[in-house]
């Protein structure tokens, strides 16, 4: 059977109760405010990576977190429920294109400048993106389509993707599974040998390369 990719978005109320979550492969990004997660506290633009049991806790101010999910189906921590938070989901996507053999989960981002673009690319694994700032457009099948914002899209892997910024810096964070052999390596392939040797205008952040021990 093949797993499931979840994206959440859970909005925590000042100082909001612990929230405990079970063993499962995630990243937890604060999109705003402060959070602990684990024992450790994370702010705006930070995330927290692992396949531990974990609790997290909204700081003083609340925060906004973007959780991913590695799951089979039926095993994800789902939608959180509580008075002092609102818990939504926001994509998921079956992974009929994951890799054999031994798993990797990348958490990153990727930052354009205005205007910038991802020439026709693929990847060695699926993903969901979700966008942090600015705005832009994926083509993919034939199909355009355009984010804000908070817009979440899922890309398979090996079908091909062009992606182009928005006038304004642009930003998306995103958590792909790719086979381990990726481990410190770049997972895109440029699909026209022209773009090969172009310079690439945009900049990747890592937040986690974390292989996997997961087995669904």
């Amino acid at each position: 059977m093949h797993p499931n990719l979840h994206l959440y978005e859970d909005v925590l109320a000042n100082n909001s109760r612990e929230i405990k979550l079970p063993a499962l492969p995630r990243m937890v990004f604060v999109a705003h405010g402060k959070a602990t997660i684990g024992e450790r506290t994370f702010k705006d633009g930070e995330a927290w990576c692992g396949e531990d049991a974990i609790a997290l806790k909204a700081g003083a101010s609340g925060a906004t977190l973007w959780r991913w999910e590695l799951a089979a189906d039926g095993g994800a921590a789902d939608a959180l429920v509580g008075n002092d938070l609102t818990s939504r989901q926001k994509l998921t996507a079956r992974l009929n294109t994951i890799p054999q053999g031994r798993l990797l989960l990348r958490g990153d981002s990727v930052a354009f400048p205005p205007g910038g673009c991802a020439y026709l690319h693929r990847h060695q694994g699926p993903g969901i993106r979700c966008l942090y700032e600015g705005g832009i457009r994926i083509d993919t099948h034939g199909r355009s389509t355009s984010y804000g914002p908070g817009g979440a899209w899922f890309e398979s892997g090996p079908d091909g993707v062009f992606a182009q910024a928005a006038d304004r810096p642009t930003r998306f964070v995103r958590v792909m599974i790719l086979p381990v052999s990726c481990l410190g390596k770049s997972s895109v392939e440029y699909l026209n040998e022209e773009d090969k040797a172009k310079p690439k205008s945009q900049q990747y952040k890592i937040f986690a390369d974390l292989p996997l021990t997961w087995a669904g």
